[in-house]
């Protein structure tokens, strides 16, 4: 069985490895700077009793005031999981590191978020649309989104 770990006590092992990255813990949710996703993620993916070695899933929420982009990690070896988020905020180009140094399969779940929802992800190899067609004015999920003219 896969236990979930709690955001204060991994927020406790990122700010030990991490000084300065985390923003907040809630029940199962850390919060950690932007910025700082990439460390964050190398340090639990590469450490020692962390081992988040699957990335199960990349999305955004739309809040209007900021982006909440979550990362859901699993350790398929230690059987914990994770829920990272990280809050971005400006709407005319918000941007956070890429994690696909760390697991290919952010690749496609990086290209989904930046198509839909107007995230893009810095040092992202081919960040370009995934659903939608080169050109496609805008980004359908977010909440200020107006329907494209047909």
């Amino acid at each position: 069985m896969i236990r979930e770990i709690a955001g204060e006590e991994l927020g406790r092992h990122v700010q030990t490895a991490c000084p300065g990255a985390v923003e907040a813990w809630q029940g199962s949710s850390l919060w950690v700077k932007p910025e700082r996703i990439f460390d964050v993620c190398r340090f639990l993916k590469e450490t020692s009793g962390m081992e988040f070695d699957l990335l199960n899933s990349i999305s955004a929420v739309d809040y209007v005031e900021y982006f909440e982009v979550v990362y859901h990690l699993t350790s398929t070896t230690r059987l914990h999981s994770a829920v990272l988020k990280a809050r971005v905020y400006g709407r005319d180009e918000p941007s956070l590191p890429s994690v696909v140094g760390l697991w290919q399969g952010a690749d496609l779940q990086e290209r989904e978020v930046w198509d839909l929802m107007g995230v893009r992800f810095t040092g992202h190899p081919n960040l370009k649309r995934i659903l939608l067609w080169e050109g496609y004015p805008g980004h359908p999920l977010r909440k200020d989104y107006l329907e494209a003219p047909r």
